[in-house]
């Protein structure tokens, strides 16, 4: 009994100042988050995290590394997986038949054509590793930064290269904010406010700067983007899994053996979530509740990112990341415009 407590005493020590400083950065995040201005900016707690950690990742925190960076690590990668396991609370099936096989479809075809674009671009134009390219790719074609966060085990990416992948993110989601209100005018002739929020919603990189520039375009446009979107979001379980088994036909294998896929249980366990929230069992309190910690989870997760990523990393990876994700960024307006318009004519 008196090992045990030993060893329970020395683990709390180990994992409780990185796992402290991750939820004060985390903590700061989502209040700053919840200034009206800033969210009606579309900045999300994930992106202040993230943001907030690496300026104490390279001011401060390489003095008290020593003593944080195993409680650090801890947030970055199981919390990592806990708050996408609970990101399925966010999400019902019912929200498929709200936007019906079209919108299913628009969804499918631009994640698809704009991961297969990233794969192409990355390596063949722009010279980048799989890596980096596949984590640029997932935070253009899914959910932003939840989803760089999401493929990064899958993939076992360095932070650095992480990192960057979500400074694309952040970068192109937010000139998304503003660009996409301004160009409406122009396309309010060939798309509904609905038919607009659901391009929005399959286009726009994160969940936050969807209800941000849906907001800016109207109610309708706003409720069809954010249903849009989650659907996409409900894509990310099948993606991880397919990336799995890409990921091990790619990697080498002893004495030419077929090697074992790893499958991203966490990913799987996200479908289930959300299955079982379709089901209404839970108070919705409860629910809201498990959404909430969910967020606190992926804000340390993204703090704990920030922590350990230096900007001489960021620095080495060079210009062609950003040139890759703005023709990601192109491709999306654009491609994502064309596919939308394509499928609706058809499905009508």
């Amino acid at each position: 009994m008196t090992e045990l407590t030993l060893h329970t005493h020395s683990s709390f020590q180990r994992y409780a100042p990185g796992l402290a400083l991750s939820a004060l950065v985390a903590g700061f995040a989502l209040w700053v988050g919840g200034i009206p201005a800033i969210a009606g900016a579309g900045f999300s707690a994930l992106t202040l995290a993230i943001l907030v950690g690496m300026l104490l990742g390279n001011t401060l925190y390489p003095q008290a590394a020593h003593h944080c960076d195993t409680g650090v690590l801890f947030a970055k990668q199981h919390l990592l997986r806990l708050g996408i396991i609970l990101y399925g609370f966010r999400l019902t099936f019912s929200q498929i038949a709200d936007v019906g096989i079209s919108g299913i479809i628009i969804d499918a075809l631009t994640l698809s054509s704009t991961f297969a674009l990233a794969c192409f671009l990355g390596q063949k134009v722009f010279g980048l590793d799989k890596q980096t390219s596949w984590l640029i790719g997932a935070g253009s074609s899914i959910c932003g930064a939840a989803a760089v966060l999401a493929t990064e085990p899958v993939v076992k990416a360095q932070a650095s290269k992480v990192t960057v992948a979500v400074a694309t993110v952040v970068i192109f989601g937010t000139l998304a904010i503003f660009l996409y209100p301004a160009i409406y005018p122009l396309l309010s002739t060939v798309f509904s406010p609905d038919a607009y929020g659901v391009y929005m919603g399959s286009t726009i990189h994160e969940v936050a700067q969807v209800v941000a520039a849906g907001h800016a375009v109207g109610p309708e446009a706003e409720n069809a983007a954010v249903i849009a979107k989650m659907l996409r979001v409900m894509m990310l379980a099948p993606f991880l899994i397919l990336l799995a088994m890409r990921v091990k036909r790619l990697a080498p294998t002893d004495n030419a053996q077929p090697g074992k896929i790893t499958i991203p249980w966490f990913a799987v366990l996200f479908i289930v979530v959300a299955g079982f929230n379709s089901f209404n069992l839970l108070p919705a309190a409860l629910v809201q509740a498990l959404v909430t910690l969910d967020t606190v989870l992926l804000a340390m997760a993204m703090a704990a990112l920030g922590l350990t990523t230096h900007v001489s990393a960021l620095k080495s990876a060079g210009v062609k990341p950003l040139l890759m994700a703005l023709a990601l960024f192109v491709w999306l307006i654009v491609g994502g415009g064309l596919i939308n318009l394509a499928v609706e004519a058809l499905t009508k």
